[in-house]
């Protein structure tokens, strides 16, 4: 029997990149999911790719700082599915660059109000659902938070998913007894579209060749490979399913041994 036969995992932040891969990952291994991110197309997309009759995917444009729209994307699923089993959280803002000195905390508040506080109104959303028989929430945080890059500057983004991360141990108290777990998965450089579009910059910037930039930071990990999307997605997938029922309040890094802890 594949990990999640016959059960329904939302995902948040369905793109080109890791919430595909986990949208993918939860079909292929028997699962129905149900895709939510705030471009129509880019869900449509997602969902012709890995399940073209639309068997086991459902989809709505959803914005995660509207508290309606979240239930409206858990009603979704209880429509099609009649449950919910898992949320996985991949919806952020990571664009926002910068330190302290530069700090615009208006737009601090704005990634906040989306990688905390937007995670935490979909979880809310899903939670009638989940507790009706138990499930997971399944968190994507970063590396970042427990261990700043020396390549780029990303304090809003790092603090704003440590402030997850830390939340995450509150609501696996909060939800255990309802055999709800929360646990957290933490990438570092991992190979997908954001990171590929940041290599080519660094190149065509410094004039190097794009396997010079990679090098550089394939030179800091235990593994000669990075991590990518699709390996995200199946640790992702992991926590999701029953496999892991005994593991909550847990941060799982997934980035090549760059960092150990």
């Amino acid at each position: 029997m594949s990990l999640l036969t016959g059960k329904t995992v939302v995902v948040s932040g369905v793109g080109a990149g890791l919430g595909h891969q986990v949208a993918a990952a939860v079909v292929r291994d028997g699962g129905n999911a149900v895709l939510g991110a705030r471009t129509e197309a880019n869900l449509a997309k997602s969902a012709s790719e890995i399940d073209p009759d639309g068997t086991h995917t459902a989809y709505r444009s959803t914005d995660i700082t509207d508290e309606g729209q979240c239930e409206v994307l858990a009603g979704l699923a209880r429509e099609r599915f009649g449950r919910i089993d898992a949320v996985v959280h991949v919806a952020a803002w990571d664009s926002y660059f910068g330190g302290l000195e530069d700090a615009d905390f208006a737009t601090w508040q704005s990634v906040i109000d989306v990688n905390l506080l937007g995670t935490l109104r979909m979880t809310r959303a899903c939670l009638p659902a989940l507790k009706e028989r138990g499930g997971s929430v399944v968190f994507i945080g970063t590396q970042s938070s427990v261990a700043a890059p020396t390549q780029v500057a990303q304090a809003a983004y790092a603090a704003s998913k440590g402030a997850l991360t830390s939340a995450m141990y509150s609501l696996a108290r909060e939800l255990g007894p309802h055999r709800v777990r929360v646990n957290t998965v933490l990438p570092g450089w991992m190979w997908g579209p954001p990171v590929q579009a940041y290599v080519q910059f660094t190149a065509h910037t410094e004039g190097v060749p794009e396997a010079e930039v990679l090098g550089r930071l394939t030179d800091r990990m235990a593994l000669p490979d990075l991590a990518t999307d699709a390996d995200v997605a199946d640790a992702a997938v992991f926590l999701a399913s029953d496999r892991a029922r005994a593991i909550t309040g847990q941060s799982l890094l997934v980035n090549a041994g760059e960092l150990m802890r």
